[in-house]
């Protein structure tokens, strides 16, 4: 018993020592990169049950370099600058060290949050284009791209245009970038104003938080486009106009000039060709140069000027852009100069009338009175001397030559070019008719500046003519002649008086002439036979002269006179029209008769017919009223007189009387008769209209209704007068009436809204008022002279009301996502009480949100709101998963609006977007390891689960879980798959599914291994998504069932289970599996009174499990959980003995803490001692282990199976982690200093609930020397071994291997 208590002894000790590991709380930590340096980043956090333990922090690994952390607090700040662009994930390695235990750490992943701390950048710069000038608009002319590599919003890159080189609003407009960064032509190119844009691009991000502000990153460059001229424009010339000169009769191909003309296209400058269009000229052109040269001899004279006026042509090679060929036009002068090449010539012409171009005269022939005067020129002779050489060269000299020169003389001596020439009496003595009838002289023409052909000879005759010596004689004196008045003139009176001149020749040509002067008004003469003639018939007037006399005279062609004497008398004509005397006005009163005589006399012959008179009334207005007597003239009314059936305001009745003779032809005199007749007040007034309608605008105080017209037949204004007035009626309160004089008897009414009375539309049960408009006459003696009309009102309506939206079209709209509906989903209704109106919608906002929560402006343009109501879908990217719920703010506008408020309120239309399954479920990650211990696994109970989501609403977001398969993998590499063995339970924990995994039928309790099952997750709607997922889970067999023994009875065991388990728990840091608790009913072996039993498995998270031995071990090195594992009952675990807890055994483990106490003392003072020797110890060793190393082999590595759920191996001596044995005779030392060597106990490092790694290495062992040098020493021992790696992975360790 007392040897028994002593073995306790080291549990107690510990008891008084132990102390529990840090455990860090935390997973993963989120930084952003805009974080400035030596800003606080994150905390690291551990836990330490032991309360009192200072912990200590501290960051390795290579991404520490971006930290630095307080030891004392955890706080972790930031030493180098982030950016997530470079680096999005970072991992460092968290310790913490609470001073007693051996420093724990944790790999800790570090998210970098992205800022928008990048600006959008170009790829592929420069950009650079070259396009057409013809290039089509609306086409692409180029693609940028920028990318940002935030994320995000800030990732978002938008374009725009910034600035066009050169600068000008024209050029602004004449480009546009489109979201995808495509770079659209809006205008026409043309070469000619432009070669080359540079346009300035900007991109711009969505926009993100930077430095805890809202900050929108932009960025440029530019787009330099380069214009390709293209053949669309015509050549044109240069150094226009063109001009030259060339000397007639210069050689063959002498060069005149050469034009030149330049493609317009200065960027295509395709080749020139030229031509001249005009035929028949002496010119040519060459084709490529443009010289224009001489084809044809020129002769100056034959051309048609001396100017020749050329059409040069010039056309480009190639066809221009429409297929056509581009040319232009120019003209070229070509002066030809003359030299003295011709003669002069003689040509029988007057100037200017000549014509040159016929064949020049030798002969002429001419006459001349006998005796003519000195220089006196010869008659008829029509002689042109013509030289066709210009200036100087056209000049010659005239001379006379001939039998009768010295009779003549020639006029000019000296013509330049052209001149008339005259030949002209010198001596008259010598021009005698008696000595010869024809005389003949010839001109000489000489040209003195071409002696080789220098003259031309002009013959001239000349006849004489014969002079007068005779007078002309009548054979009467006196003549006696008549003829009608007013005859018309060339009236012949008479046509046989005649004189006679025995001359001949023009001497015996007679003409006749009257005399005096003053007759040859009225009368003529025919110069030649002496006949008599009218010469103007309005002269011959009986009435004015009846009788005329005159002289004629005869005269013969020397001048010689002979006359005799005329008397004519004038026969009466009906010429004269009757003559009213006095004149006829008259007045009387309506209802009154009236009479007149007219009276007139005719100044023709008195005693005939052209003289005798007689009357009648013409047709007219009033001519029926009246008769009149045709010979006397007396006139009389047929009735009494009627003022209203007299237009004239003043009452006039005038009526036409006409006056004639009765000569032929027949003239007559027209009178009117005026007769004024007096009004009386005798008419009532009338209405123009039997009724009226009008019309006026609501709330318009004042404003005009309309107008009646009405009507008085009296014709004076004071019988004529009207005024209006409003019957007494319903409504006739709202109106005035003004009366106002539109002319004689007629009157208007104006009626306008009273000012004071404002008519509404809207308030008015009858939109019109009947009213009763009355007309009097003022002036009228009985009062019941008046007339009354119907006028009817019609209030207009004046949109003065604001729009209404209907609220029926403002119900929820359902559109389904992924653009399934497209075009109009909805029509939104308005309605406004003005009878004239024009609505349309304006969206104000759009709200996005899913759930409760806003999901921001992703919604924006998924919908568009036409002017007409029509709600129409914009976009393809409609998702529900994103957005489910979209409010549509909008208004409603009256665009007649004339009054008011033009805009509805604003109201809300709910656009709800319906779900389309379009999603897969997503399992969530697992993080924990199953475990099932068939023993205590009964069917239907849950040994693992599994959680999806779908972001799919209804039936779409609805998950089934199945099972499809499961798949045992045996410790020894051997699968054997099962069916029914498990079955999955689904149910909902708000938006996650679970599938409970549990067991479908009896397990079988001796296998080991695991379980892989295959889990399959299924939404419930048509297409059917589906996803899939594997689960671990690992088997303990019985062999890791251990069975603690109770003192206590099973009832004390129950109720005191929890206890039990939780200071197991705390102990072993894994999970209590109880399977039994029983009453022990053989106690023999073993010297204590057992009352009962309980049976349970100890399973960490991550599917080990401890042994009766591992328990054993764990619970015996911690005293505090042995204690109170034994205040509870606890007696023996496993098969063994226990020793009773009698008073004597309480008595002992009082002294045994006070030993205890006093070994804690004696552990003190030793521990100063063993340090001490340490570093001498660590030396030795270090040398021990370089002199093994360097006779060890591998090769002598025993290689064996490793038992599950421990951390043995079969080989005897293997090293759980190197696998390799270790000879007892190459021991390195290190049990000489055991503080100094990690432990290779894996149950070390296990915790309750710990996270698990199913896959892992275990590499090489590191020892941590506290002496520097010890180190070296040591790894220089092992660097002998090389190339043997100090690493190895255990093909038979599996999860259970902790």
């Amino acid at each position: 018993m007392a040897w028994r208590l002593l073995v306790l002894l080291p549990c107690l000790l510990a008891t008084v020592s132990g102390n529990t590991v840090p455990i860090f709380n935390m997973t993963i930590v989120y930084v952003p990169e805009d974080l400035e340096l030596r800003q606080f980043a994150f905390q690291l956090k551990a836990f330490d049950l032991d309360k009192d333990d200072i912990l200590t922090y501290g960051i390795k690994g290579a991404d520490s370099f971006y930290f630095s952390v307080d030891s004392h607090t955890g706080n972790v700040t930031l030493r180098n600058s982030l950016d997530r662009e470079l680096q999005a994930r970072l991992t460092i390695t968290a310790t913490v060290s609470d001073g007693v235990n051996n420093e724990v750490s944790k790999t800790l992943p570090i998210i970098v949050e992205d800022r928008n701390d990048n600006a959008p950048v170009f790829w592929n710069v420069p950009y650079t284009a070259s396009i057409p000038e013809n290039k089509k608009m609306h086409s692409i002319i180029y693609t940028v791209f920028a990318n940002d590599s935030d994320t995000g919003n800030a990732s978002r890159v938008s374009y725009s245009i910034g600035e066009v080189i050169p600068d000008s609003t024209e050029n602004h407009q004449l480009f546009h970038i489109l979201p995808n960064g495509n770079v659209m032509l809006s205008g026409s190119l043309d070469y000619a104003k432009n070669t080359f844009y540079q346009i300035k691009i900007l991109a711009k991000d969505g926009g993100g938080w930077l430095h805890n502000k809202w900050t929108v990153q932009e960025s440029l460059t530019y787009l330099s486009l380069t214009i390709v001229d293209m053949p669309n424009l015509d050549p044109w010339f240069l150094n226009e106009p063109y001009s030259g000169s060339v000397p007639e009769n210069c050689p063959l191909g002498t060069t005149v000039l050469t034009v030149t003309a330049m493609d317009g296209d200065t960027g295509v400058n395709d080749e020139i060709f030229y031509n001249i269009t005009n035929s028949s000229v002496p010119f040519a052109i060459n084709a490529t140069t443009g010289t224009i040269t001489v084809s044809e001899p020129l002769d100056r004279e034959q051309l048609p000027s001396e100017e020749v006026l050329l059409e040069v042509m010039a056309h480009e090679k190639n066809l221009d852009i429409e297929d056509k060929v581009a040319q232009t036009k120019t003209l070229v002068t070509v002066m030809v100069s003359d030299i003295n090449d011709n003669k002069p010539q003689f040509y029988h012409c007057s100037l200017p009338s000549c014509d040159f171009s016929t064949s020049a005269q030798d002969n002429f022939r001419g006459n001349i009175t006998e005796h003519s005067s000195t220089r006196l020129p010869v008659s008829n002779l029509s002689i042109v001397a013509h030289d066709p050489d210009k200036g100087i060269n056209s000049s010659f000299k005239l001379s006379l030559q001939g039998p009768n020169a010295n009779a003549f003389s020639v006029s000019p001596e000296m013509i330049v070019g052209t001149g008339e020439v005259q030949l002209l009496v010198y001596d008259p003595s010598l021009v005698d008719y008696e000595i010869s009838h024809v005389m003949v002289v010839q001109i000489i023409a000489n040209d003195m500046g071409n002696p080789t052909d220098c003259c031309s000879t002009a013959t001239v005759t000349i006849d004489l003519t014969d002079t007068n010596d005779h007078i002309p004689e009548f054979p009467q004196s006196t003549y006696n002649l008549s003829v009608m008045e007013h005859s018309p003139d060339g009236t012949i009176i008479s046509s046989n008086i005649t004189a006679y001149d025995p001359d001949s020749g023009i001497w015996g040509e007679i003409t006749y002439q009257l005399l005096p002067e003053d007759i040859r008004k009225i009368f003529m003469v025919n110069a030649t036979t002496g006949a008599l003639l009218v010469q103007d018939e309005k002269l011959l007037d009986r009435e004015t002269r009846s009788v005329y006399y005159a002289t004629l005279q005869a005269r013969d062609g020397g001048n010689q006179v002979g006359t005799t004497v005329l008397t004519i008398t004038l026969l009466d004509y009906n010429d004269m029209e009757p003559v009213i005397i006095g004149s006829y006005f008259m007045s009387v009163q309506e209802g009154q008769n009236v009479s007149t005589q007219i009276q007139a006399i005719d100044n023709d012959q008195p005693g005939n017919r052209n003289s005798i008179l007689g009357f009648k009334i013409l047709p007219g207005l009033f001519s029926n009223n009246f008769t009149i007597d045709a010979d006397t003239g007396e006139m009389h009314s047929k009735e009494p007189l009627d003022r209203e059936a007299v237009e004239d305001e003043r009452g006039r009745m005038v009526v036409t009387v006409e006056v004639h003779d009765h000569g032929e032809p027949q003239k007559s005199t027209e009178v009117n008769v005026t007769i004024t007749v007096g009004d009386l007040n005798d008419n009532v007034p009338m209405f123009l209209n039997q009724s009226y309608e009008f019309s006026v605008f609501e709330d318009s105080p004042g404003s005009s209704v309309g107008e009646v017209n009405a009507t008085d037949a009296d014709r004076t204004e004071i019988n004529s007068r009207i005024s209006f007035l409003l019957q007494r009626t319903n409504g006739s309160s709202n109106f005035l009436i003004r009366s106002s004089r539109l002319g004689p008897g007629n009157y208007s009414g104006e009626l306008s809204v009273d000012h004071d009375v404002p008519l509404d539309y809207d308030t008015l049960q009858q939109k019109f008022f009947s009213l009763e408009m009355v007309a009097e006459n003022t002036a009228a003696d009985n009062v019941g002279d008046k007339a009354s009309v119907s006028v009817v009102v019609h209030i207009l309506d004046i949109n003065d009301e604001s729009p209404t939206i209907l609220t029926n079209s403002l119900q929820d709209v359902t559109v389904s996502e992924n653009g399934t509906q497209q075009g109009l989903v909805h029509t939104l209704n308005a309605s406004d009480p003005d009878t004239n109106h024009s609505l349309v919608f304006e969206r104000l906002a759009v709200a996005c949100f899913k759930g409760d929560s806003s999901a921001g402006d992703v919604c924006w343009d998924w919908f568009m709101l036409a002017h007409n109501g029509s709600l129409l879908v914009n976009s393809l990217d409609i998702d529900y998963e994103v957005c489910d719920r979209v409010l549509l703010t909008l208004r409603a506008e009256d665009l007649y609006t004339e009054k008011g408020n033009r805009y509805s309120r604003n109201e809300t239309l709910r656009i709800l977007i319906t779900d389309v399954n379009d999603n897969a479920p997503v399992f969530q990650a697992i993080s924990e390891t199953f475990v099932v211990v068939p023993e205590i696994s009964p069917v239907n109970l849950q040994v693992a689960t599994v959680k999806a989501t779908d972001a799919d609403s209804g039936m779409g977001g609805t998950i089934t879980f199945l099972i499809v398969s499961v798949v045992l993998l045996e410790d020894n590499g051997v699968s054997r798959p099962f069916e029914n063995l498990f079955r999955v339970e689904t149910t909902l924990d708000q938006e996650t599914y679970i599938g409970s995994i549990r067991v479908g039928s009896n397990l079988d309790e001796s296998v080991k291994g695991q379980y892989q099952v295959t889990v399959e997750a299924q939404d419930g709607m048509a297409p059917v998504h589906s996803a899939q997922t594997v689960l671990n889970i690992f088997t303990v067999d019985q062999t890791y069932r251990v069975r603690l023994q109770f003192m206590t009875t099973v009832e004390e065991v129950q109720n005191n289970s929890e206890s039990i388990k939780l200071a197991l728990t705390t102990v072993t840091k894994a999970a209590v599996y109880v399977v039994a608790i029983r009453t022990v009913e053989n106690t023999r072996d073993t010297n204590v009174e057992v009352k009962s039993v309980m049976e349970a498995y100890f399973i960490y998270s991550n599917g080990t499990a401890l042994d009766v031995n591992q328990l054993s071990t764990l619970i015996l090195s911690d005293p505090l959980g042995l204690a109170e594992l034994v205040k509870l009952g606890l007696a023996i675990i496993g098969p063994g003995e226990v020793t009773k807890p009698t008073r004597e055994m309480e008595l002992i483990s009082i002294i045994a803490g006070l030993a205890a106490f006093l070994l804690i003392f004696i552990f003190i003072m030793t521990l100063v001692l063993v340090l001490t020797t340490r570093s001498y110890k660590r030396k030795l060793s270090a040398m021990k282990a370089l002199k093994v190393a360097t006779t060890f082999n591998p090769a002598t590595a025993q290689q064996g199976a490793g038992i599950p759920g421990t951390n043995q191996y079969n080989a005897e001596g293997a090293n759980p982690v190197l696998n390799r044995p270790l000879d007892p005779s190459h021991d390195l030392g290190f049990h000489e200093d055991s503080i100094s060597v990690t432990s290779m106990n894996s149950l070390d490092e296990n915790t309750v609930n710990a996270p698990a790694d199913d896959n892992f290495e275990v590499e090489q062992v590191k020892v941590r020397p506290t002496d520097p040098t010890d180190k070296e020493v040591l790894v220089a021992a092992l660097n002998l071994k090389e190339p043997t790696k100090t690493a190895y992975l255990n093909s038979t360790f599996t999860t259970t291997d902790l």
